[in-house]
């Protein structure tokens, strides 16, 4: 039931009573710790679980022969803690005790001696073809690759499980369920979002049909379901799925489980992507207060509750309580985690992003520097993760003005996608822009047009028509051709980006601002200063809607107000535009960023106007 605590408690009692009756080495005594330590594992207090791990292995060593087949489940358990928490030489040697015991202890080709090994061999020598087991191995195989970046042999494993599965069990079996739902996992991270939602469905038909209505693993699939369509930027179809979720585990657990707090989770990450920050931060915070009234108050889930909090007040520019909220997470992960787990790897990542937007480069930079040290010695060398990395670092070169560097990172970035991806991934895309936004950034238009135009064709075969990716390259592509001076070519491709927005996302989403944003940036180049006009209005009326008060992105569009004021000889007008936009850099971003320091310019030239 998720009732940890509950369930610690009774196993505690049960244990005090044995130890009051009960010789110190008695093997019910082992068995209360290994009770006692399974619980802990649940709840992520690894180091707890250990002990108790350990205290059973103790009296199991004094208890029982040798090679007891129990000897050999104590070492898995405890190579299972080791394993989670990122020792894997650790669990390693564990793992082949337990091998080892099972190898004397059991008959030479054992079934269960495949677990210990890892692979299929034994299954396959001792097991008719299609036997359920074989399944369950090639199963976790899959697992394994899916883990290490290797979606190829993951798609592989599980669908060579899913085809034994289909031979030897009936046909709404709750195990072809969970075979689908794997299969769409593979495809979610290879991009193919159109085959992970097929296979996600054909899960969900098999699971109404085995399952009662209200059965929690219903949830899962409508929670996977939802973040599929979360991929695809169909947020309206996302959160339906989420809320249905929701509905049924409200049902089938208790109150404060800790499925719900993954529900608002996820629904509070639909809002955030949907432009709906307010909304976000509540379900999120909904999440972190059951959160911590179900977990242990140093659980990973705590620290992803504040992570994404964190992310919300981002998009929100409350860099500081952005930054707050990041910092709480890391101190989480560090106390729960071993020092090199990848989710520190994901704090330091999103702490340097802060900096970023902070204009405080240094930090960002150190902070992404150490996310990549982690990852590299975490991961396999071609983890996506470790391209994710390097994308952010060239992000801090950009803006600090080092594009040679930024360039350096990008590329290197593209090299691991190349290996790791699929051909058309959307993730290629991103490499592609990113490599153009540094040779716009150089002056190199005609190279920045070909990196945006590359990223266009990867995005048009790997998503939906209207997905909002696809507004942000022909974004892009108007950027460059705005700088080239063909001004009717850039305001064909800015007003191609705002048609897709506009199908894609809430009437007052931020991106809408900055389509109009840029596209008064055209008219104001092309001197319709009108029109130019109009549409920083347009940007700004969503953004008051849509953003907090002192949000960068209100001063940057009083600045384009203010510019085009200046163009016209309104210079009264464009001066109150340019302090207005001082006043809200003042406000949210530290002293001497370069946005503020560009307003104070502005404001110095045109005063000499004056």
């Amino acid at each position: 039931m998720g009732e940890n605590s509950k369930a610690l408690k009774y196993y505690e009692k049960n244990l005090e009573f044995k130890q009051k009756t009960l010789p110190p080495n008695h093997l019910s005594l082992a068995a209360s710790y290994n009770n006692i330590g399974s619980v802990y594992y649940k709840m992520g207090e690894y180091s707890k679980a250990l002990s108790y791990y350990e205290k059973d292995l103790e009296i199991s060593l004094k208890a029982l022969p040798s090679n007891h087949p129990d000897l050999a489940a104590s070492y898995n358990n405890i190579g299972n803690v080791y394993y989670n928490m990122g020792e894997y030489s650790k669990a390693l040697s564990s793992y082949e005790r337990s091998l080892e015991i099972k190898k004397i202890a059991l008959p030479p080709n054992h079934p269960d001696l495949a677990a210990s090994y890892g692979n299929i061999d034994i299954r396959e020598k001792t097991l008719p073809p299609n036997h359920p087991d074989l399944a369950a191995s090639y199963n976790n195989i899959g697992a394994v690759y899916i883990n290490m970046g290797e979606y190829s042999k993951a798609l592989s494993s599980y669908e060579r499980a899913l085809e034994i599965w289909k031979i030897a069990l009936p046909p709404n079996h709750p195990h072809l369920a969970a075979s689908y739902n794997n299969i769409g996992a593979v495809y979610i991270n290879m991009g193919e979002y159109s085959k992970a939602l097929s296979s996600q469905e054909r899960s969900l038909e098999i699971q109404k049909i085995a399952l009662p209505p209200n059965h929690p693993d219903l949830a899962t699939s409508y929670n996977n379901i939802g973040s599929m369509y979360n991929n695809m930027s169909e947020y309206s179809k996302a959160l339906s799925s989420y809320e249905r979720s929701l509905e049924i585990w409200k049902i089938a657990l208790p109150p404060n489980h800790p499925h719900l707090a993954a529900s608002y989770n996820n629904i509070g990450n639909v809002y955030k992507d949907m432009g709906e920050y307010l909304k976000a931060l509540s379900s999120h915070e909904r999440a972190l207060e059951i959160r911590k009234i179900a977990l242990p108050p140093n659980h990973p889930d705590l620290a992803t509750s504040y992570n994404d909090i964190g992310l919300v007040y981002y998009n929100m520019g409350e860099y500081s309580k952005a930054l707050s909220s990041q910092e709480r997470s890391l101190e989480i992960r560090k106390i729960a985690l071993p020092p090199n787990h990848p989710d520190l790897a994901a704090s330091y990542n999103n702490i340097g992003l802060t900096y970023d937007n902070m204009g405080e480069y240094s930090k960002a930079l150190s902070s992404q520097e150490r996310s990549l040290e982690i990852r590299k010695i975490a991961l396999p060398p071609n983890h996506p993760h470790l391209a994710a990395s390097y994308l952010n670092i060239s992000s801090v070169f950009y803006h600090m003005g080092e594009y040679s560097k930024a360039l350096s990172s990008c590329e290197r970035s593209l090299e691991i996608r190349k290996i790791a991806l699929p051909p058309n991934h959307p993730d290629l895309a991103t490499s592609y822009l990113n490599i153009g936004s540094m040779y716009y950034s150089m002056g190199e238009y005609s190279k920045a047009l070909s990196s945006y135009e590359r990223s266009l064709e990867i995005r048009k075969i790997a998503l939906p028509p209207n997905h909002p990716d696809l507004a942000a390259s022909y974004n892009n592509i108007g950027n460059v051709y705005d700088d080239m001076g063909e001004y009717s070519k850039a305001l064909s491709s800015h007003e191609r980006s705002l048609e897709i927005k506009k199908i894609a996302l809430p009437p007052n989403h931020p991106d809408l601002a900055s389509s109009y944003n840029n596209i008064g940036l055209v008219y104001n180049n092309m001197g319709e200063y009108s029109k130019a006009l109009s549409s920083h209005e347009r940007s700004l009326e969503i953004r008051k809607i849509a953003l907090p008060p002192n949000h960068p992105d209100l001063a940057s569009s009083y600045n384009n107000i203010g510019l085009v004021y200046k163009n016209m000889g309104e210079y009264s007008k464009a001066l109150a535009c340019y302090e207005k936009a001082l006043g809200m850099y003042q406000k949210s971003l530290p002293p001497g960023h370069p946005e503020m320091v560009r307003t104070q310019n502005n404001i110095a030239l045109l005063r000499k106007k004056m």
